[in-house]
């Protein structure tokens, strides 16, 4: 069967063109395609590809333990596995679930000073305790973060084209309204891919069974694999409370507001007592964070409260695999993507944005008279997003853009059920098309 053809794909072709390459270490949630993706390049670009996974071979962490020399790590492999090939110039290391043997990034400073042997690391955030990996091998890697599959890699599973791809953005980029097949198209595989998510093993599933079949049951045990692995990774911290709050995401979502509140956790619950708790979820890419913006103005980062924000899936389907029944009946069946107070759309929108490398905040007045979903920056600009699971009116989207003491905010971006167009304060595109959202601020001329 055909592979899913994946973005990071690109990047280690580049990356292997690359005159000085450093080891490479792609980091990831767990289960979204990391180890396909690299065995697929290595077994196209290699004579010989020496892959060692450190979770389930856990006798080779001790190759580190002579010295960090490559020759005496290449002797103490060779020792343990005397078939595998050691070619100059034509041998990739793929040192896979690195997370769970810190000193092989040590050794990522010598394999760059030797240069006889590439070197691609592999690791969940789920597992890896990234800062001490930061600082055994700060300033002899680089570094990738990949996803589950974004719109436009799920559309390139359902067969379309880059050139059709493209023609989409073209549009988008010089306001002219999709045809009508285009739009019904693109929104019914949009309604697609909200329901399955990205996560590759439902998506390949569901592209070549072509129906939903057996979709729900993978992500069902996905979100079961995710709660094992938190009893498994999480460290220091109370396996139970991580539990407590991945389990009550979609509470959140489905409250009016859409905050985080530790009262809805459980009784009594306090603050103090769940300190590094998001944190480490954020941090393992299972859920993304959304910060409420302190003022609507530049600069973005530093212009938060810490405490308060909105949590998402990481990946939409993830959510939808989270929900009762009832409400998977009325998806699949009635397709009311409305479920939730609209908070599949948010959800999504947000997993967009993340993937496209924003960080996410939202913004609401103390009077909460104004509400804004996302607000990102152009080059000049503070941008604001409002995301409508159809096409209701936009009333802080209007205030905030016409409203002179909002001095940063010069134009928005509205994402509903509604066609691409411009009516002099804002953009409206379909949501589908968000993906498209960083390049399109890039390129916009002044309409």
């Amino acid at each position: 069967m055909k592979r899913l053809r994946r973005k990071v794909d690109k990047f280690l072709e580049d990356w292997k063109k690359s005159e000085s390459k450093y080891p490479l270490i792609i980091k990831g949630a767990r289960q979204i395609g990391k180890t396909e993706a690299i065995e697929h390049f290595a077994k196209k670009h290699y004579k010989s590809v020496i892959e060692i996974n450190f979770v389930l071979q856990k006798q080779y962490k001790t190759i580190f333990d002579d010295s960090f020399d490559v020759d005496k790590i290449i002797k103490n492999i060779s020792l343990m596995n005397p078939e595998f090939q050691f070619i100059e110039n034509e041998t990739l290391f793929f040192f896979d679930e690195i997370q769970d043997c810190i000193n092989c990034a040590t050794s990522l400073k010598s394999f760059h000073i030797d240069g006889r042997y590439d070197v691609i690391c592999s690791g969940s955030l789920m597992g890896i305790n990234y800062q001490e990996i930061e600082s055994n091998s700060v300033g002899y890697k680089q570094d990738y973060e990949m996803y589950s599959l974004d719109f436009e890699e799920f559309l390139w599973a359902k067969g379309y084209s880059d050139e059709q791809i493209e023609g989409f953005y073209q549009k988008m980029l010089h306001i002219q309204p999709l045809s009508t097949v285009e739009y019904n198209v693109l929104l019914e595989n949009f309604r697609e891919y909200m329901v399955l998510g990205g996560m590759p093993r439902v998506v390949f599933t569901f592209v070549n069974q072509k129906n939903y079949s057996g979709t729900l049951q993978l992500q069902k045990q996905l979100l079961l694999d995710y709660e094992e692995d938190i009893t498994k990774y999480a460290g220091g911290l109370d396996k139970g409370r991580i539990l407590d709050v991945y389990r009550k995401i979609p509470v959140f979502l489905g409250s009016d507001n859409k905050k985080f509140r530790i009262s809805k956790i459980k009784r009594n619950a306090r603050n103090r007592d769940y300190i590094g708790v998001v944190d480490w979820l954020s941090n393992a890419g299972i859920i993304n964070v959304c910060h409420c913006m302190e003022v609507p103005e530049l600069p973005l980062k530093g212009n938060y409260n810490p405490h308060n924000y909105k949590l998402y899936f990481g990946d939409t389907g993830l959510l939808i695999g989270s929900l009762d029944e009832e409400a998977q009946e009325d998806l699949r069946v009635n397709k009311n993507f409305n479920t939730y107070k609209g908070s599949i759309y948010e959800n999504v929108v947000a997993e967009m944005l993340v993937k496209q490398g924003y960080q996410l905040y939202f913004y609401k007045n103390e009077k909460s008279t104004i509400e804004m979903d996302f607000m990102v920056r152009d080059s000049q600009s503070l941008v604001p997003i409002e995301v409508k699971a159809n096409d209701q009116a936009t009333i802080s989207l209007n205030k905030m853009i016409k409203d002179d003491q909002y001095s940063d905010i010069h134009y928005g971006i509205k994402f509903a059920n509604k066609n691409i167009g411009f009516n002099e304060y804002f953009y409206t595109f379909p949501y589908f098309l968000a993906f498209f959202l960083k390049r399109f601020l890039k390129d916009r001329k002044i309409q």
